[in-house]
């Protein structure tokens, strides 16, 4: 295999609908069979790739233990259906594991070393909550100089809020945003071509016969998007971190269930099997900032990934911010001076949800999908990432 820089292209993507959690649609399914779902879901957009070609499946993962620990990737892969031949791996950077997962894919086809490779992000709220079942922290972050890393994502924010005087109105009206946004792609069917639907098994035990009744249904939207909320309601939240401070659980992002997956290939497999790329891969940054003010870590990633693709902030069509938080993404709109009319046209994780590991890929897939649908030539994902990082990938239509 020759190693030389190439291009690496996204063939296929899709995504689950996003589960509320810890009590929404997908509370009782495992992040592993969803992960199963888009894995199968995505092979079937390129039936003329041979499976047999892939040589790797990377699955960003925030809290790998438990039902989505083992290794998530290998054993989905095999649940999946895929050959014995393929390999698994499951990496964490928090809220940018899943676009770590694609820009490492994307990479080792670069270099030459890989053809063919999954890249996918999976999270469940539900079954694993945030810090994980068993959280055991190295007393050293608790240390004046290391107490950054202690602090709640929430604290975090109240503590971008006050630096970037953004004030509880505008994260409100940003919030309102979000879901009004969001709402609408629904109904218009903006996301129709990254969804893949998800069926749903219930059972319910019958205490007088001894069995389990079995029920189906098939869900294809997300399930956070709310038409009942109006600043008004938003209004009346509460702050939840900082009892004097702006940050509330209707201006947060919500607690989610989902999953997402790319298959990212080389031209030598575009060539072989004649596959249709929908975007290329151009760049990825990762930077670091305070952990105090994590929130703000898209200000130093994103026009790193910008000079790495020899780009301007002007030639971006479509922006994906995730919002952690409200407070947040409009320091980061403020300190780079992002166009808002850019940034989130479908909505954000506000109301869209939020699955840790799992949003990268997510949101890969809306950006290429959201740049074909609408003729657009560049798109990025963006976010910030637990600990005090931010990160960047940027797509180009083909």
């Amino acid at each position: 295999m020759s190693k030389q820089v190439q291009d690496a292209y996204i063939v296929a993507a899709t995504r689950t609908p996003i589960g509320k959690a810890p009590r929404g649609m997908f509370r009782n399914t495992r992040p592993d069979d969803l992960l199963v779902r888009v894995l199968q879901s995505a092979l079937s957009q390129v039936p003329s790739l041979d499976p047999d070609v892939i040589e790797d499946a990377i699955v960003g993962c925030s809290f790998p233990e438990a039902e989505q620990g083992l290794n998530m990737a290998r054993m989905s892969v095999l649940l999946a259906g895929l050959p014995n031949t393929v390999g698994g791996v499951t990496v964490n950077r928090y809220c940018a594991s899943g676009l770590t997962a694609l820009a490492m894919a994307a990479d080792r086809i670069r270099v030459g070393e890989a053809d063919a490779i999954i890249a996918a992000g999976a999270e469940s709220m539900s079954m694993v909550p945030m810090m994980g079942h068993h959280p055991s922290m190295n007393m050293g972050i608790f240390k004046d100089e290391n107490i950054g890393m202690a602090y709640g994502m929430g604290l975090t924010a109240e503590k971008v809020a006050t630096q970037w005087k953004v004030s509880r109105e505008a994260q409100d009206t940003f919030a309102l945003n979000s879901h009004l946004k969001a709402l609408a792609a629904q109904q218009a069917g903006y996301f129709n071509d990254e969804m893949t639907e998800v069926e749903i098994v219930g059972r319910t035990p019958d205490l007088k016969s001894g069995e389990i009744d079995l029920s189906t249904r098939i869900v294809k939207l997300d399930e956070g998007a709310r038409a009942d909320t109006s600043l008004e309601v938003l209004g009346k939240l509460k702050p939840v971190f900082s009892p004097k401070g702006s940050v509330t659980a209707g201006n947060s992002s919500q607690t989610s269930d989902g999953a997402g997956a790319l298959i990212v290939v080389s031209e030598k497999i575009l060539k072989q099997f004649n596959l249709t790329p929908l975007a290329r891969f151009v760049s990825f940054s990762v930077r670091g900032v305070p952990p105090e003010i994590m929130g703000i870590g898209p200000r130093e990633a994103i026009p790193a990934a910008l000079k790495a693709a020899g780009l301007t902030q002007d030639q971006m069509d479509w922006i994906e911010l995730n919002e952690a938080f409200a407070a947040q993404a409009l320091a980061v709109i403020q300190d780079l001076h992002l166009d808002p009319v850019k940034v989130n046209p479908m909505g954000g994780a506000i109301a869209l949800g939020h699955p840790l590991g799992a949003t990268g890929a997510i949101r890969s897939a809306t950006v290429v999908h959201a740049l074909r649908r609408n003729n657009l030539k560049y798109g990025m994902v963006t976010m910030c990432v637990g600990t005090g990082m931010g990160a960047a990938g940027i797509f180009e239509r083909m």
